[in-house]
């Protein structure tokens, strides 16, 4: 049987304290085992996958242990799968590398059965908030990065877990503004002259589908905090968005 099939998916958010942590991540595992098959070919995760994800050199977040694992078996099982840090996930190394994820940086662009897609875990696409883009210099600067780390990890997934959770009390909820998403620009300028059928981005926790005047279609991905199991497929023909 061929394999035809690549799955999108985001904003999982494991490991936040909110709607049945356990329960998000069971679905997560079980949809992930659900599209073990044959037919498919790749998965894309396009960020947020965990709500904090941090990496030391000798150790990993238990956070999803199991998660992992249904990943592992499917890389060895002649999956290709690629994952791309969200603004929740971002200091990953080397570890995915090494249990043969591929890491993928945003935008991302691939060609698949002939369709362009644009990829995206969506954040600050387009533009951002003065205050949103210090704070994504400092999560990426390395010296910082490199103080982090010599946190003690108890201290310093305290420290992230609490900051996480105290951030999405403040920002859920939020409802995505269609054209006067900066998102929405980012898409349209990126395709006025390399077009792409599907952009598909995640990070707004909100199901958008919208044609863009150039042709293509602009996907925004549900999240998986507040319940069911929300990701697209592309059959080699077709995009659903469940």
């Amino acid at each position: 049987m061929d394999r035809k099939n690549t799955y999108f998916v985001a904003d999982i958010h494991l490991g936040l304290d909110a709607n049945d942590p356990a329960g998000r991540e069971e679905r997560f595992v079980q949809w992930l085992r659900s599209i073990r098959t044959p037919e498919t070919r790749t998965v894309y995760l396009l960020g947020d996958i965990w709500d904090f994800w941090y990496e030391y050199r000798d150790l990993v977040p238990r956070e999803g242990i199991r998660v992992v694992s249904e990943l592992i078996q499917m890389v060895s099982e002649g999956i290709e799968v690629y994952f791309m840090p969200g603004n929740h996930d971002i200091w990953c190394y080397s570890f995915f590398e090494s249990i043969g994820i591929k890491k993928i940086i945003q935008p991302q662009r691939v060609c698949i059965d002939g369709k362009n897609f644009l990829l995206g875990h969506g954040d600050a696409l387009g533009g951002a908030k003065f205050g949103y883009r210090v704070m994504l210099r400092l999560f990426h600067n390395r010296f910082l990065q490199r103080c982090f780390s010599a946190l003690h990890p108890w201290l310093a997934f305290r420290f992230g877990t609490d900051w996480s959770n105290s951030n999405r009390r403040k920002h859920g909820g939020y409802k995505f503004r269609g054209e006067a998403e900066p998102l929405y620009e980012f898409a349209v300028e990126s395709t006025k002259e390399s077009p792409a059928d599907y952009c598909i981005f995640g990070h707004f926790h909100d199901a958008v589908d919208m044609a863009l005047p150039t042709g293509g279609r602009l996907i925004v991905l549900k999240d998986w905090i507040a319940g069911g199991v929300h990701f697209a497929c592309f059959d080699g023909k077709d995009l659903t968005v469940r």
